[in-house]
């Protein structure tokens, strides 16, 4: 950036010069570095920083506040929704009180100005997931545009992907402890979701079950 304009003025002339000559040399100079500042730029020039208050006159882009996403009734969406299953529908219900075992994300994952809810219904007893669904609002209404009912299931929102964690259990696996699982990564694509990725990771056995050793003193 370019710095200020500065005109400087010329000194008198030292030595045997009189007065009178002297006075007009002053004059002469003047008049010319007055005459470079009024032509725009053709006297001395000092590149530098401009003033303070030139600076403070410009203004910067206001950082945007981030949106709070509108709270939806997670429950009575999922109660009102024909494509929830009627089981799941019945595993709906208060685990203590008035409080509901749902998870609700919200985020952007179909691209619209609104973000996308995720609701995940759970059990009461061990919280193991009976149902995800995502619901994208158009005309002021939600619509289902994605489900999974198939148990235990739960689903994420990642950096813009719908990721789907599914539990696999053998024969005599207990609830807790799970063989291993199925993650599917779904993105949004010509109206719809489609799967993308899909992982399967085994859970040791070898670990977990030991009983824990005293330590010494």
């Amino acid at each position: 950036m370019r710095g200020l304009t500065v005109c400087r003025r010329t000194g008198p002339a030292r030595g045997s010069i009189q007065a009178t000559s002297t006075a007009a040399a002053v004059s002469v100079a003047l008049a010319v570095s007055l005459a470079g500042c009024a032509a725009g730029g053709t006297g001395a020039r000092d590149e530098g920083p401009a003033h303070a208050d030139s600076v403070a006159g410009a203004s910067s882009p206001a950082a945007s506040p981030s949106r709070t996403p509108d709270r939806v009734d997670a429950v009575r969406l999922v109660k009102a929704d024909p494509r929830v299953s009627a089981e799941v529908k019945r595993e709906l219900k208060p685990c203590v009180a008035d409080e509901y075992p749902v998870d609700v994300s919200y985020g952007e994952l179909t691209g619209s100005s609104a973000e996308e809810v995720v609701v995940n219904v759970l059990t009461c007893g061990d919280a193991v997931g009976v149902g995800s669904y995502v619901y994208r609002e158009k005309g002021g209404e939600y619509q289902n545009v994605f489900k999974a009912e198939e148990p235990p299931v739960y689903a994420e929102i990642d950096r813009g992907d719908l990721v789907v964690t599914k539990q696999v259990y053998e024969k005599g696996d207990p609830v807790s402890s799970p063989s291993g699982e199925n993650v599917i990564t779904y993105r949004w694509s010509s109206g719809r979701f489609t799967e993308r990725y899909r992982t399967h990771n085994d859970y040791s056995n070898a670990v977990g079950n030991a009983p824990t050793p005293v330590p010494e003193s």
